[in-house]
């Protein structure tokens, strides 16, 4: 009963608004003892075009924007300033494409943690608010591996 009531909670955390911007199913990859490193992933949708142009959580020195790409069958992965949110159309921040990426981590992460974040999203009109929600921590294997490490 605990758990249906955590996830509960969480679900209902994770679909924060704040100017109407919708933050669903996020989730941090669980981290191993020395690992420094892992991604955030989540769907993003926002009623009028906005960017994703920050992020923030506690339990990271370093939080970014990040893109994976191929090229040439070769993997890239970089810091991006922002991630575009066209109106009314959710974004997938999932591993191998557009993700955060929390480094530089003070404790490993670990299976049934929350972790805060905080998203900077700018609007067409240049204001900037902040969406605050609670991820979950979910195992190593969760989803294919492609964060840095």
């Amino acid at each position: 009963m605990k758990s249906i009531l955590t996830a509960s909670l969480l679900s209902i955390a994770c679909s924060a608004a704040l100017a109407g911007v919708t933050v669903k199913d996020a989730w941090v990859r669980a981290t191993v003892a020395e690992q420094k490193a892992t991604g955030a992933f989540m769907h993003i949708t926002a009623p009028k075009a906005a960017r994703l142009v920050g992020v923030r959580s506690p339990v990271a020195g370093v939080a970014e924007i990040h893109e994976m790409s191929m090229n040439n069958n070769v993997m890239r992965m970089r810091a991006i300033p922002a991630i575009d949110l066209p109106a009314g159309k959710a974004v997938e921040l999932k591993p191998g494409g557009f993700h955060l990426m929390l480094m530089d981590l003070r404790a490993p992460l670990v299976d049934g943690q929350t972790v805060p974040l905080s998203l900077t999203v700018e609007t067409a009109d240049g204001q900037r608010e902040t969406v605050e929600i609670s991820a979950p921590v979910r195992p190593l294997g969760a989803a294919a591996s492609h964060d840095h490490h």
